[in-house]
């Protein structure tokens, strides 16, 4: 079965990472994709907002609402 992601959020990786933390407290999965350490590694650069969030689309309803309070929190 293929597993369909969908994403929800994009910055640095202090803000992605407290977000999959509420989300993970909420059972929900989450993935992130961190372009800048990507690039490091490749050597070459990327925007430091440049770390994603994904989820389940599954999960997107039961998501919003935690994510809608968390972009409030930060002044999103």
């Amino acid at each position: 079965m293929e597993a369909t992601y969908t994403k929800v959020f994009t910055d640095n990786a202090i803000l992605v990472h407290r977000l999959q933390t509420l989300l993970n407290t909420a059972e929900i999965a989450t993935r992130i994709s961190d372009r800048v350490e990507s690039a490091r590694l490749g050597g070459f650069g990327a925007p430091n907002n440049s770390v994603e969030l994904y989820i389940f689309k599954k999960d997107l309803e039961k998501a919003q609402p935690i994510i809608a309070a968390y972009k409030k929190e930060i002044n999103l």
